[in-house]
């Protein structure tokens, strides 16, 4: 999906890649009627703290991916695939209830946080009910190789989260070390959507390993791109310098200390490390790690992590839902929020 310079490429081009995003949003408008249809609790209050945060706006893209690579193996798989794909939602909104508690976040999607409005332990019992809702639906599709790959997952995402909190403020932290705590917290759930798509949509194991493949990479390549937004973006409705300020220590900061000078890193570390940063302190940051490539450097890497992802796809057939992966795909390079 290379845009080249010829007009008529140009054109074909664009009307390609609007019949693409008309099919993502049909595809992603059945999944927000099923999250709509569906109840999540026989208990008002929560309900009423789970769809605040479920209908806050999200991308969904978690279910789509789910939908998008049942039907890239089979265009006619019946229309319970749109509720199986909400158990990826319910799982990502679960962390995101976790996480605005383990964080003491005040925002959310630039709404306030809802352990503001509920209290931090109505916010971390309601995520923890999604997390079973999810596993429910799970079982009832009573296949063992998806209810295997849904419970990994989920160890995994906890175990990103752990990692995470034990290198807060870590400067020390190497490259590895942020890719070990990204698969885990991100890209494991986005591989376990297309690889769980893929089960459902009949896959050969070649084309599910390809399919959990390219939500790995895509994901590890998702999160380094929301770890560049959120110190380059202007668009964005997030907390700008969020994860400044929280003491995350990611990839366009690791870079910058592996390659600043002396003084410069020092000046960085102390910028980080400080309790209450004023916006001129942030700003600072943003500068240093301009001047030494911290975000070129992980922009290239999320750039190689989609080359990989798009590989990924080799052993799926041709269809507008494999051109549909693909636009993903390559879109991600171009997200400001």
């Amino acid at each position: 999906m290379i845009l080249v310079k010829n007009k008529r490429k140009t054109i074909l081009w664009k009307i390609v890649k609007e019949k693409i995003t008309e099919l993502i949003k049909r595809e992603i408008s059945q999944i927000e009627a099923s999250l709509q249809r569906l109840t999540i609790s026989q208990h008002p209050f929560i309900n009423q703290v789970s769809e605040y945060v479920l209908f806050s706006g999200g991308k969904k893209i978690r279910p789509l991916l789910c939908v998008l690579s049942a039907k890239s193996l089979n265009e006619n798989i019946r229309d319970h695939i749109y509720e199986t794909s909400l158990l990826f939602e319910y799982l990502h909104v679960a962390t995101l209830l976790h996480d605005d508690v383990v964080d003491s976040a005040e925002f959310r999607r630039g709404r306030k946080a809802a352990r503001n409005l509920w209290g931090n332990q109505a916010t971390i019992l309601v995520g923890d009910y999604l997390y079973a809702k999810a596993l429910r639906l799970a079982s009832s599709l009573e296949k063992a190789e998806i209810m295997h790959a849904i419970t990994e997952t989920t160890l995994l995402m906890s175990e990103g989260e752990i990692l995470q909190l034990l290198h807060l403020d870590d400067t020390y932290i190497s490259e590895a070390s942020y890719e070990e705590i990204i698969f885990r917290k991100t890209a494991a759930l986005l591989a376990c959507s297309c690889k769980v798509g893929a089960i459902l949509g009949g896959g050969t194991s070649s084309q599910i390993d390809g399919l959990a493949n390219y939500g790995l990479k895509l994901g590890m390549a998702f999160q380094i791109i929301d770890d560049l937004i959120d110190y380059t973006s202007t668009e964005t409705g997030k907390d700008l310098g969020k994860d400044f300020r929280e003491g995350k220590i990611t990839i366009p900061v690791i870079f910058t200390l592996d390659s600043a000078s002396e003084e410069e890193k020092k000046e960085l570390i102390s910028l980080l490390k400080k309790r209450d940063p004023s916006q001129q302190d942030f700003q600072r940051s943003v500068e240093i790690i301009e001047r030494n490539g911290g975000f070129q450097k992980s922009f290239e890497k999320a750039k190689n992590f989609v080359s990989q992802a798009v590989e990924s796809l080799e052993t799926v057939p041709e269809s507008a839902y494999k051109d549909a992966l693909l636009y993903i795909a390559n879109y991600l390079l171009e997200r400001k929020k």
